[in-house]
């Protein structure tokens, strides 16, 4: 859309999801607008919104933001199922669902995430893609809000959040799980903690305040931001604390809590061998797997595995060229597509490849190689032999006792699923239990833990018949 024209009113047909009274642009008048289009399930998008939240607070008397949410995946074109994601990411400002991109196309929007800025007078003043550009969107808001400051137009109450709240849970999204023949580790995302439970749920311990932000120290002290994945070694607890772009450790011994890797803030490592793994900013660590002396970090943010080694204290790159795909090959030059999930086992790493609906393999020689999934758009519901199945946004797996299985959380199919891993395909376990966005899973022989993200809670499944018990976390 060309700059200086009218904002076109937006479509009738979005889907408000958390406002009773949906916003007009013609009676924003006098505020500067950034219209904000974004995805569930895009990393960036993800990232932006931090940047998008800094804007918001400096320009709080006079700026108004309004999100728009254009689907990939089916899943993404319900508006409860948006909602979940609105809610899981804190957004505070008017989001309506647009399953027909038609906001997209009337503002001729190309890329997520991408913000729309509109004056004070209702005209567009520029269209800007992509993360990382919070300095400009700043400083073209600033001086909007000053120019409309200046001629007398500019309308300085602030707006008032919104919100559409989940009902109070003890957990609050959970999403990764670790289990031991003792303990159940719990990512209590939304809660910003750890949880150490027994295998009938019973709480036996508390990792991290509770509250939001990065900081070092006891138990009862240390603050997490969305921790995700997690891998014991020894007695050490590593937890991908994703919101602060690190690898925390955990001693489960002395109660300490440090960190690994990381700075706290969102940076891009290059394709290099870092000696200092605390001087390097992370992209989105997901999911961790213990491979001897190594941990494996799904790095999502720019869609590559990265490696730490723990005798050297050194972090370097271990597959994925950090550009989006699903093409096979040799480590180095094989991408993916937001990989969330990991598992090890037999000197092979598995990969739940979230964007691309796929899992992947990486050989002990670091050749990597696609087990289902046939393409970034290429998603359904479909099982079968390797070529014919079609996932839609898996975000997580664990390998059986034996071997052979290899479990996934097909999370916008609201499904567990086995895939055989002696080339047998993929197929639905059917259970008599609702699923609502699983988004983690943990084995151990005759057991399965599913952490069923949407509905806040953590289930155990009993392979041998099936049964599916909740289990009372916190309650």
């Amino acid at each position: 859309m060309a700059a200086h024209t009218i904002a076109p009113e937006l479509p009738p047909t979005l889907q408000w999801l958390n406002v009773q009274q949906p916003p007009a642009l013609d009676k924003l008048r006098g505020r500067v607008v950034l219209l904000h289009f974004f995805n569930a399930a895009n990393v960036n998008s993800l990232h932006f919104l931090q940047e998008l939240r800094a804007v918001e607070a400096r320009h709080h008397d006079g700026l108004s933001v309004i999100g728009i949410h254009t689907p990939k995946f089916d899943h993404e074109r319900h508006a409860a199922n948006v909602l979940k994601t609105v809610n899981q990411w804190h957004v505070r400002h008017p989001v309506a669902n647009d399953p027909d991109w038609s906001a997209w196309q009337q503002f001729g929007i190309q890329a997520w995430p991408s913000v729309a800025v509109i004056d004070a007078e209702g005209r567009v003043a520029g269209i800007v893609a992509g993360e990382g550009h919070r300095g400009q969107i700043e400083s073209l808001v600033g001086s909007l809000l000053d120019d409309a400051a200046n001629r007398d137009i500019r309308f300085y109450e602030p707006m008032q959040p919104v919100s559409r709240p989940e009902p109070r849970t003890p957990l609050r999204f959970p999403t990764k799980l670790l289990a031991t023949e003792s303990a159940l580790f719990v990512a209590d995302a939304g809660h910003n903690r750890i949880l150490e439970c027994t295998h009938d749920g019973r709480v036996i311990r508390q990792i991290g305040t509770g509250t939001m932000g990065y900081l070092d120290g006891k138990f009862g002290d240390a603050a997490f931001n969305e921790p995700q994945g997690m891998a014991l070694i020894k007695d050490m607890l590593y937890v991908a604390d994703r919101g602060n772009h690190c690898v925390r450790r955990v001693h489960m011994i002395t109660g300490e809590v440090d960190t690994m890797a990381g700075t706290g803030v969102h940076g891009h490592p290059a394709t290099q061998d870092y000696p200092e793994p605390r001087q390097v900013a992370l992209n989105s660590p997901w999911a961790l797997a213990a491979a001897g002396e190594k941990l494996l970090i799904a790095m999502a943010g720019q869609h590559q595995i990265w490696a730490l080694d723990l005798n050297r204290r050194r972090l370097n790159l271990y597959s994925g060229t950090g550009k989006i795909g699903r093409d096979d090959g040799a480590g180095l030059f094989a991408p993916f597509a937001k990989p969330t999930g990991l598992a090890y086992a037999n000197q092979v790493l598995y990969v739940a490849d979230a964007d691309g609906s796929a899992i992947r393999a990486v050989r002990s020689d670091g050749r990597v190689q696609t087990l289902v999934g046939a393409g970034l758009y290429e998603f359904g519901d479909i099982d079968g032999p390797p070529a014919q199945v079609r996932l839609q946004h898996p975000t997580d797996l664990a390998v059986d006792a034996n071997g052979q299985i290899l479990w996934l959380v097909d999370t916008y199919n609201n499904k567990l699923k086995a895939v055989s891993l002696r080339g047998g395909g993929a197929k639905s376990i059917n259970l008599a239990y609702k699923f609502h966005q699983p988004s983690g899973i943990a084995s151990l022989p005759g057991k399965l833990f599913v952490a069923n993200t949407a509905a806040h809670e953590v289930v155990r499944i009993d392979t041998s018949n099936g049964q599916v018990t909740r289990l009372p976390i916190g309650e």
